[in-house]
């Protein structure tokens, strides 16, 4: 019995070093394919939320791998353990908008007049994120802005493809759009906003409601670091930061894949350009070009990508690619012409920049009011973690009070 006993503690003692092992290694690998510029500030900061997010993925990787639990049900399980913010200044409401989940803050103290309304997306890909992940977020929100703050919680990818996402913050705004009296809310003053995934959302919701006539318009757009497109993963934004955490530019493309199809088995074409007709690129070159992207943003080692055209195959996969409410830069200019003021935060060391930057141009050339906020020393995430203890960015949090 002791003998057994004895190879019992060695073999789990071997599984669990080999298991440390496996992580360390992947983690390592992970490590030295990414690259944290000179110009990010409080890079060792970056570099251990890296670290954590990286190892997070492995240790769900390496348990989808034996059969214990998918690794995107490990990942969101571990996002899921934070707890609901508790504020002494909100009466914060777990509720339904139609059939889908929603967080609501409301200020306590009394209002002269009635409040502004803030419908918020979340960030993560399409596949991750959750009330929890950004509860704190929309308590600083609603405090500081004293803003009655709506968090959605709409359907992830991959069991939820496109339009899911899009359906449920649809919905949940034009609901609440339809109840504003009873949150206290000027029906004028509703905004959308969203970061990541989330301001992708944002921008697909305002421009869908851009020429209803039958419902209150919004007052403004606030889109943090938006995803806006899928036909150039090669703009000079991708070259630049295509290996500066927190958003690689492989899982860009990876993650809207996710929300498209539910797998990312066209990667390599999306990646290289290839996903696209040639016709529909020069269709949309007029708009989707890093002719339309400022020199000084090229200066980082940009090289101009060659134009590839795509198999019939490959494009009558990816052709939903150009539908505005997946990819809301494509929109015509009659719909753009109607859109609300809108607020775009970018970061200098972020893939998705030039989608902001293209963005940004599309609505002043089409006499839409923008307020463009750049964080020079920023990076794709960098207000998600701003008012935690010790990984907070004081970038982060001059970003987030310009929203404000």
């Amino acid at each position: 019995m002791a003998v057994v006993y004895t190879l019992l503690v060695l073999f789990l003692a071997a599984f669990v070093a080999g298991f440390i092992l496996l992580v360390l290694g992947a983690i390592n690998f992970d490590i030295s394919n990414s690259e944290i510029p000179p110009g990010v500030n409080q890079p060792v900061k970056l570099r251990i939320i890296h670290v954590i997010l990286i190892s997070r993925a492995v240790v769900g990787k390496i348990l989808e791998n034996i059969g214990i639990c998918s690794q995107v049900s490990f990942v969101r399980y571990v996002q899921g353990r934070k707890t609901r913010g508790v504020d002494p200044k909100l009466f914060i409401t777990d509720l339904f908008f139609e059939k889908v989940p929603v967080r609501i803050y409301q200020p306590k103290a009394p209002a002269a007049n009635q409040r502004r309304g803030v419908l918020f997306f979340h960030g993560g890909g399409w596949v991750f994120g959750s009330l929890e992940t950004h509860d704190k977020l929309c308590c600083y929100m609603a405090t500081e802005s004293e803003s009655v703050v709506v968090s959605v919680g709409y359907r992830l990818a991959p069991e939820h493809k496109y339009p899911a996402a899009y359906e449920d913050c649809l919905d949940a705004t034009l609901h609440f759009l339809k109840n504003t009296e009873h949150y206290g809310v000027d029906p004028a003053s509703v905004i959308v906003c969203g970061d990541s995934a989330g301001g992708n959302l944002a921008a697909a919701v305002s421009q869908t409601l851009a020429g209803r006539s039958d419902l209150p318009r919004l007052r403004a757009q606030i889109l943090i670091y938006p995803g806006l497109q899928a036909l150039d993963f090669n703009l000079p934004s991708y070259q630049q930061n295509r290996g500066v955490p927190l958003l690689f530019r492989e899982r860009a493309a990876f993650y809207i894949l996710q929300y498209l199809d539910g797998n990312a088995l066209n990667l390599e074409e999306v990646l290289e350009g290839s996903h696209i007709s040639m016709d529909m690129k020069l269709n949309y070159r007029k708009w989707v070009s890093p002719d339309n992207i400022p020199e000084k943003f090229k200066i980082r080692g940009y090289k101009p990508h060659v134009l590839l055209d795509c198999t019939t195959d490959v494009y009558e996969t990816m052709r939903r690619f150009c539908e505005p409410n997946l990819c809301p830069l494509l929109a015509e200019d009659a719909v753009v012409q109607q859109l609300p003021e809108t607020f775009i935060l970018t970061c200098e060391y972020d893939v998705l920049r030039d989608d902001g930057l293209l963005y940004k141009k599309r609505l002043e050339d089409n006499s839409v009011r923008v307020t463009w906020y750049h964080l020079e020393d920023g990076f794709h995430g960098i207000i998600n973690p701003f008012n935690s203890d010790w990984l907070s960015f004081s970038s982060g949090k001059r970003g987030l009070d310009n929203i404000m």
